[in-house]
C-alpha cells in the first residue's frame, strides 16, 4: 500500500479583487484564507504522514509570485522535511517558470518537474513509485503534453503516478490548456491521475482514478461550496480516496423563496435561517442571496429600499461567521430580475444620464402637487438612487406579471 495527498491550485495570496466592503478584520481573515487553508493541509500531513505529496500546479496566484507567499511556502514544505515527507510539485499557468520573481531555495525532500514531462522514482516500503510529470514554462501551453507522458508496461511491478495541470479538450468553461481526454490518460496504464486547474473537485473516472483535487480555498461565489485535498490509498492497483477539507471560509448563495413573504421581518428571518444552515454543514461564510418566485407583494416590499440599505440590515442582525456580499432576484416564471435583467438596466442607465431639468420635468406633478409638495425635501443624489430601484422593481414587477397572465 501507498499513501498519498493529492493538493493543487492553492492560488496563495490572492487578493480578492472586487471585494472590499468588508470591515477591515473580516477583509483581513479573507485575505489570508489562502494562507490558513495551506497550513490546514501541512498540519494534517504532519499528523497522518503521507509516503509523499503530490503538489499539482498554480501554487501562487500569479507570475510575480510574491515574496511574501513564497516565504510561507517554502516554511510549509520545510516542515514536511522536518517530517520526513517528500514532496512532488508542478507549476501551472499561473506560476509558469517564465514569470518574474525573486527565487528562493526549496529544501532537499521537494523534486520540481521542468518544462518537459519528467519521470521522478522513490521507493515506498520496497515498492517502486514513478511520478511522471512537467511544469509551465510559460502561461498559454495549447499543446496537448500527454502525448509526452511515456506508456507504462503493465507486466511491472511498479506504480505509476501521473501529476497534469490542464483541462478536457473541448471545455468551455475554462481556458484549455494542456488539453487531454480521459482516452489519452487511459491507455498511458497509469495507477492515479493527479490533475489540476480546474477548481471544482471531481473524480473524472474511478478506476484508475482520474482526479481533480480543486483548490484548497475558495475565492469567489463562482467557486462555491467547501474546499480541500484529497488523502489517496492504493493498495494492490485499487484505490480509496478520502476528501480533506481546508476551507477557511466558504462562498456559497442560498435561494429565499418570496412567493409568501410580504413583510420585511419575514424576509430577514428566512435569509438568517437559510444562512444557519450552510453555517452548521461549512463553517464561516460569504453569502449571496438570490431572492426567487417574487409575489407582487414582495416586488413591492422591495422597492422600498434600496438593495444596500437591505444588506445594511442583514449584516447588523447576523451571525459573526456570516458576510452578505448581495442581493439578486428572479420572477416567479425564473427570469431574473432587478439588477441582471437589460431591461431594467437600460432604463437605469438612461436615468442616470438625466440632468436636474429632466428629473424636474418627470417629477413636476409630484412636485406641484397642493397636497405633497409641502410634505416633500428636495431632490438629492439619495432620492434619485432610491427612485432608479424603485423604477426597476416596478418594471420587474410588471414584466413578471405578464409571465403569470395577470390581468390589472
Amino acid at each position: 500500500m501507498i499513501r498519498f495527498l493529492h493538493t493543487a491550485d492553492l492560488h496563495l495570496d490572492s487578493p480578492f479583487k472586487g471585494i472590499t466592503d468588508m470591515p477591515i478584520a473580516r477583509l483581513t481573515e479573507l485575505r489570508e484564507s489562502t494562507f490558513a487553508a495551506y497550513e490546514k493541509m501541512i498540519q494534517y500531513a504532519e499528523t497522518v504522514l503521507p509516503d509523499f505529496v503530490l503538489i499539482v500546479g498554480d501554487i501562487y496566484d500569479g507570475e510575480d509570485r510574491s515574496l511574501r507567499a513564497q516565504v510561507r511556502f517554502v516554511k510549509g514544505l520545510e516542515r514536511l522535511q522536518q517530517a520526513g515527507i517528500p514532496v512532488f510539485l508542478s507549476f501551472g499557468n499561473h506560476d509558469h517558470l517564465a514569470g518574474k520573481w525573486t527565487r528562493f531555495q526549496l529544501p532537499n525532500n521537494v523534486t520540481v518537474f521542468g518544462p518537459e514531462v519528467e519521470t521522478a522514482e522513490l521507493i515506498v516500503r520496497g515498492q517502486r513509485v514513478r511520478i511522471h510529470g512537467f511544469s509551465y514554462q510559460q502561461r498559454h501551453i495549447k499543446e496537448a503534453m500527454i502525448q509526452h507522458y511515456p506508456k507504462v508496461n503493465h507486466e511491472l511491478d511498479i506504480v505509476d503516478i501521473g501529476m497534469l495541470h490542464g483541462s478536457i479538450a473541448g471545455e468551455e468553461t475554462h481556458a484549455v490548456y494542456a488539453p487531454f481526454t480521459k482516452e489519452a490518460l487511459l491507455d498511458k496504464g497509469y495507477q492515479y491521475w493527479a490533475l489540476g486547474h480546474i477548481h471544482k473537485r471531481q473524480v473524472l473516472f474511478n478506476e484508475p482514478p482520474i482526479v481533480y483535487s480543486g483548490n484548497l480555498q475558495g475565492r469567489h461565489l463562482n467557486e462555491a461550496g467547501v474546499k480541500g485535498f484529497y488523502e489517496v490509498e492504493l493498495i494492490e492497483r485499487q484505490s480509496k480516496l478520502k476528501f480533506v477539507p481546508t476551507s477557511v471560509l466558504v462562498f456559497d448563495e442560498i435561494e429565499v423563496d418570496c412567493s409568501e413573504i410580504s413583510l420585511a421581518n419575514e424576509w430577514l428571518e428566512a435569509c438568517q435561517q437559510k444562512a444557519n444552515e450552510i453555517i452548521e454543514q461549512s463553517g464561516s461564510c460569504i453569502l449571496r442571496i438570490r431572492n426567487v418566485r417574487l409575489s407582487r407583494d414582495a416586488l413591492q416590499l422591495f422597492s422600498g429600499s434600496a438593495e444596500e440599505e437591505w444588506l445594511e440590515v442583514l449584516r447588523e442582525s447576523a451571525d459573526r461567521r456570516v458576510w452578505f456580499s448581495g442581493i439578486s432576484y428572479e420572477s416567479v416564471t425564473g427570469s431574473t430580475l432587478l439588477p441582471d435583467s437589460p431591461l431594467v438596466r437600460s432604463v437605469k442607465e438612461q436615468m442616470d444620464h438625466w440632468d436636474e431639468n429632466q428629473w424636474k420635468l418627470v417629477l413636476q406633478d409630484l412636485y406641484q402637487h397642493a397636497r405633497s409638495a409641502p410634505f416633500l425635501s428636495a431632490l438629492n443624489e439619495s432620492m434619485k438612487i432610491q427612485l432608479k430601484e424603485e423604477a426597476g422593481l416596478h418594471i420587474s414587477s410588471e414584466l413578471s406579471s405578464e409571465d403569470r397572465g395577470d390581468v390589472s
